[in-house]
Parts: C-alpha cells; structure tokens; sequence
C-alpha cells in the first residue's frame, strides 16, 4: 500500500467476512467512492472464513472457495486490490491465487510456519500484533519474514488485553513498531473490542472508533484498518464493534483534515 501525492494515509476497510453476495459489493462500492474523492489509497477487506470464533455456533462464512471467489470478483470489478484473513500455511498458497493481501491475525502473529507460508506466495502481508505481545517485540515478527524473504509487509496494531474483558491501545506503539522500516496500521474498530463476554459473543465501543482514529493519525500511522457494514446490528460477525456504513464518509472526512495539518508539522 501506498501514500497518494497529497501525503495521504490508506485505508484497508470492509465487512468482516464474506456473509452473501451482495454485501461486499454493497460495502465496496461505497468506500470506493468515498476514497476516490478523499484520494485515500484503498484496499478491500474481508474474510472469507472466520476460524477464530467465541461461540461453536458462530458463522464462520459461506464456504471458502466461494468466499474467496468473491473476494477476486470485488477486485475486478472495483479494480481495488483486496485483502483476507489466512489461519494456516495451506491457506495461505489458496488465499494467495485470489488475493493481493494475505492477513496474520493477531492471535497467530507469532507463528513461525504460517509466516513462512504466507511470505513465500509473495504476496504483500499484513501482520496484525497480538494482543498479548508489546510493541517492541514484533521486531521479531519483522525479523522472521525479512529472513524469509519478504520485503512487502506491514504491522497492525489492534490494542493490547487490559484485564479479562477489554482492550488498550498505547500509541507509543505506532513510531516504536515504524523502526522496524514498514508501514504501520492502526485497527480502528478491533482496537475496540470486548472480548470473552459470558454470552459468547465479543463486545465493543463503536462509539469510540473515531477517537482512536483521530488518535492513529495524529501519532503518525501509515493507514488505518477499520470493519464496516451497512446494519452492524445484522452483521453475522463482529457487529458489536464495527462502524455503520454510512459514517464512513465523514470519518474519513475528518481523518484526512488530520492528516494534512499532521504533514504539515513534518
């Protein structure tokens, strides 16, 4: 991912995973729009199976060949590159023939083959930190891939564990994991998570997404990631902490505002 002319973040949005297939079309449709009027670099994001559920009846996706078909048929049609979860090293050469981006969930950050898995497709990757590891220590994570001969990949910050049912962000995080000489994500809307709830479904604070994000700008991050959907209250996962749709405009609005004055510091 790149920054525009105007020293613009980018941004990696979309619904969770895939639930049908209208709605990523419905999603990406409207965020294109948004982006290109903005000129905020964009790519698609959804997964197109959910391993990493709280709940055994959870949905979990459509079916992966189909979700993923769908992923490749959003990026021609929208000409976006898109981006997907993989939760294992035979996914990731799967994922990779339908996908620009493969994504590392935070809770397998650390997992040494299925780094090596997803930096051998040579695809661009997106490692989100784990919840339980300090900035400081995804220096090993950058390490792993670079010795695996990749070169194209970022970090996300998605918030630290604060206790049994909450999550932090510490944005000292953001310049300390840039050392590492990659772009730097902020996840807006999973930073915001309540995990371990005892209905088996995680909660959040949407209210709050943009305060991390104005936050995320002002520190210097290289993009922002955030979960979106038209009817969060319908969504088939992670409802609970994604932005509605029709907010996206004038967050992005306000986040571009922030980062013209935050260039101009520089």
């Amino acid at each position: 991912m790149k920054h525009t002319e105007t020293g613009n973040f980018f941004l990696i949005a979309g619904p969770c995973v895939i639930e049908d297939h209208e709605n990523p079309f419905e999603v990406c449709e409207r965020l294109v729009a948004i982006t290109n009027r903005l000129q905020i670099p964009f790519a698609f994001k959804a997964s197109y199976r959910k391993a990493n559920r709280s709940s055994v009846s959870s949905f979990t996706g459509i079916g992966d060949r189909e979700g993923l078909e769908l992923l490749a048929e959003v990026r021609k049609r929208f000409g976006v590159p898109v981006v997907t979860d993989i939760h294992s090293e035979a996914e990731a050469a799967m994922a990779a023939e339908y996908v620009d981006v493969l994504q590392i969930p935070a809770f397998l950050c650390r997992q040494t083959e299925l780094l090596h898995a997803a930096a051998k497709t040579g695809k661009c990757v997106n490692v989100k930190k784990g919840q339980f590891l300090s900035p400081e220590a995804m220096k090993q994570v950058s390490d792993k891939m670079r010795a695996f001969g990749c070169d194209n990949f970022m970090l996300t910050e998605r918030g630290t564990t604060f206790g049994y049912q909450d999550l932090v962000v510490d944005f000292r995080g953001v310049p300390t994991m840039r050392q590492n000489g990659v772009p730097v994500v902020v996840d807006i809307t999973h930073s915001l998570q309540q995990p371990n709830q005892t209905a088996g479904v995680t909660g959040g604070r949407p209210d709050m997404i943009e305060t991390i994000g104005r936050a995320a700008i002002a520190v210097g991050a290289d993009g922002i990631f955030m979960e979106t959907h038209p009817d969060p209250s319908r969504a088939k996962s992670d409802g609970a902490n994604m932005l509605r749709l029709d907010l996206a405009e004038k967050l992005l609005e306000h986040l571009v505002a922030i980062r013209q004055t935050v260039n101009k510091w520089n």
